[in-house]
């Protein structure tokens, strides 16, 4: 099985669950909603963070902000575990937490590792909005 397909099919089920809301969904990785989100074409955000990770304290509450933003209101964000999800973040080449991959539909379109500035977090996200 190829890498995003892999990875695609958590983030689908969590768009199908999101329908109809009016913030950005965020939750857990789900490869069923990632599958669904990417069938969609939805834009997706997956935020690869540790808890024990500062710059990843740092990107959650802009990341919170803007799934309240109108403008990211159909994107799904999911987030990984950089520790206990290893075959997820090797899937995705993720060498670092802190790491923000945008995709759109089965495109990946933007990738940030230890970005905290809430403007450029912002314009990745936008990039995903095609």
């Amino acid at each position: 099985m190829r890498r995003i397909e892999f990875l695609t099919g958590a983030l689908a089920a969590s768009v199908l669950a999101a329908t109809g809301a009016r913030a950005a969904t965020q939750q857990l990785w789900d490869k069923a909603a990632f599958d669904a989100a990417q069938a969609a074409g939805k834009p997706i955000l997956v935020a690869v963070h540790a808890s024990w990770c500062p710059i990843c304290a740092k990107q959650r509450p802009i990341l919170a902000d803007l799934a309240n933003d109108p403008a990211f209101k159909d994107m799904v964000m999911m987030t990984v575990d950089f520790d206990s999800q290893k075959p997820i973040v090797v899937a995705f080449g993720v060498q670092k937490q802190s790491t923000l991959i945008v995709i759109r539909g089965k495109n990946e379109v933007g990738r940030s590792t230890g970005e905290t500035d809430a403007g450029r977090i912002k314009a990745l996200l936008a990039k995903a909005n095609g």
